[in-house]
């Protein structure tokens, strides 16, 4: 029986502890972004990484390669028939 005069204030200081913890990483934004760590990982190149200045020159690369090729001229059609 006296072992809970030590048990009960220790497992208050730990609770307290744990609320403190908490609250810290709340207020610090540790819980802000929970998807995104698990999205990023299935990425090979981390853009996190690259300057603002490379990471507009690949979004460029990336857009000219994904455009759909142009129209052909006229004189195109008249030479396959």
């Amino acid at each position: 029986m006296s072992i809970l005069y030590l048990l009960i204030p220790l497992t208050l200081i730990l609770l307290s502890l744990a609320v403190w913890a908490f609250f810290w990483a709340v207020r610090n934004d540790q819980f802000e972004d929970l998807e995104g760590p698990a999205h990023r990982i299935l990425f090979d190149e981390d853009e996190n990484d690259l300057t603002s200045e490379e990471r507009s020159q690949r979004t460029s690369a990336r857009t000219d390669r994904n455009a759909p090729p142009s129209k052909p001229t006229s004189d195109n059609h008249d030479a396959h028939r």
